[in-house]
């Protein structure tokens, strides 16, 4: 049945030009009733963890650290400089909007790593409570969403800007939340934008891995798991294989139909883990989050974008 939701997401997107992350969660919701009880309820829990986890790890095939490296280190230290700030920044204020770490977590590395699937890969390292899932609902159809307007507005910023093509695409790549927007983005200015967004997009997605890494392990030092749950595993296994798939692909190990294929895998893995997770999910539930959630990955999403903007200005 995930199967089924996400191969309609996908068919859905392609005709209608609407994101298929944001497809498949909202008709998995739709369908919630069949995460709850009967036959599909095991299945859809597989869906929504081990698949989730399979998906993120073949994210790795899509980093070559060789290509990256063309931008130039200033690039590169800018959006890892700005991956971090982003971080750092939402677990401060997320205070002052009523959250504690967890959701400042998810949400701020989302906003500043590769949206929905970075909230799913930090959803899975995070202790586990009753509104871990809601948590992770609300913020996937966030940043989906955040992701699309940003789609449709950055490329016109930059235009207004008068940002020339190396500029605007460090500027996409670096602040819009999901890969196939920058990309929309991008392409639609110059080719030359597209390229670059892409390779900076690729950047804040490669730091997936060193994040979750070190977060799981600060969460095993430092967080009480609630009770009934064990501490996070002190190196995922789908980090695991993020990396040694990335390393495997910037050392030209991998043959181009390999990863073309694992990378084509990931993203049908995680669009069927969200159309799971979507099953799971009371809407009711996750619209209980509150304004004062919106808001936080809103004022997120503008704090990438003008430490960005001011980063390329001066660089570039």
């Amino acid at each position: 049945m995930a199967v089924i939701v996400a191969i309609t997401a996908q068919f859905l997107s392609q005709h209608y030009g609407t994101p298929a992350m944001l497809l498949a969660l909202l008709l998995g919701i739709a369908v919630n009733f069949l995460g709850e009880e009967g036959r599909t309820v095991p299945g859809i829990a597989f869906g929504s963890r081990t698949l989730l986890r399979l998906g993120v790890a073949f994210l790795g095939v899509r980093i070559s650290f060789d290509l990256m490296m063309g931008l130039g280190v200033q690039v590169i230290l800018l959006v890892i400089a700005g991956v971090l700030a982003t971080i750092a920044f939402g677990l401060i204020v997320a205070r002052f909007f009523g959250h504690k770490w967890r959701f400042a977590f998810l949400t701020a590395g989302s906003v500043a790593i590769c949206g929905a699937s970075a909230a799913m890969a930090i959803s899975a390292i995070l202790p586990k409570d009753e509104r871990s899932e809601e948590r992770l609902i609300f913020t996937v159809m966030g940043v989906t969403v955040l992701s699309t307007l940003a789609m449709i507005l950055y490329p016109i910023a930059v235009d207004l800007l008068d940002l020339n093509d190396l500029q605007g695409g460090v500027f996409l790549g670096g602040t819009i939340h999901d890969v196939a927007q920058v990309v929309g983005a991008g392409f639609t200015i110059s080719e030359t934008t597209g390229d670059t967004a892409t390779l900076v997009k690729l950047i804040r997605v490669a730091t997936l891995a060193p994040v979750v890494l070190v977060a799981s392990l600060l969460i095993r030092r430092f967080a009480e798991a609630p009770v009934g749950e064990g501490s996070p595993p002190i190196l995922p296994s789908f980090v695991v294989g993020f990396l040694v798939l990335a390393t495997l692909n910037s050392l030209h190990l991998l043959p181009p139909f390999v990863v073309e294929a694992l990378s084509s895998a990931s993203r049908w893995l995680l669009l069927t883990a969200i159309a799971a997770v979507g099953m799971k999910t009371d809407l009711r539930q996750v619209l209980k989050v509150g304004g004062a959630a919106i808001a936080l990955l809103i004022v997120e999403t503008t704090f990438i974008c003008l430490f960005i903007l001011l980063g390329v200005t001066l660089i570039t």
